[in-house]
């Protein structure tokens, strides 16, 4: 009983050990900016563009004083595939903190399954409502 209490309590240590980082991070991140982007077109110039745009806000305003959310709707989902021309760079921002989140509804439409997405993606049911909401919760709007 007691190996069993004690292991209990070195699983429970390491487990917040490894979310005291993210916590924190994510509190930084939500006394900080808050930006949701809309993305809405199948352009890779344009998604190129949005992966500089947001590399650039987090060197000026600092990755952990910013929070980033792409937001994927209609032809935009494009930007997501795992065979994207952008999935490299949408990994990159990925790693650095930043969330990308697929329309729910634009897959459904486009018979699009989570296992096409590149790992990681976000999902809500309705692109444009998770922008609204996000708005009314604070976050600034841009769609580039």
């Amino acid at each position: 009983m007691k190996k069993l209490a004690s292991l209990f309590t070195a699983t429970v240590a390491i487990v917040l050990m490894i979310l005291a980082p993210v916590a924190s991070a994510d509190k930084a991140k939500a006394a900080g900016t808050r930006i949701v982007i809309q993305v809405n077109d199948d352009d890779s110039k344009k998604w190129h563009g949005i992966l500089a745009n947001v590399h650039n806000i987090q060197v000026e305003l600092g990755k952990d004083k910013v929070a980033i959310a792409v937001v994927a709707i209609g032809p935009g989902l494009d930007m997501l595939m795992a065979d994207s021309l952008a999935a490299n760079g949408v990994q990159d921002a990925m790693a650095d903190g930043v969330e990308f989140i697929a329309c729910g509804n634009t897959m459904s439409a486009r018979k699009i399954d989570r296992k096409d997405l590149i790992d990681g993606i976000g999902y809500s049911r309705a692109g444009y409502v998770e922008i609204v909401r996000r708005q009314q919760q604070g976050w600034i709007y841009l769609r580039p």
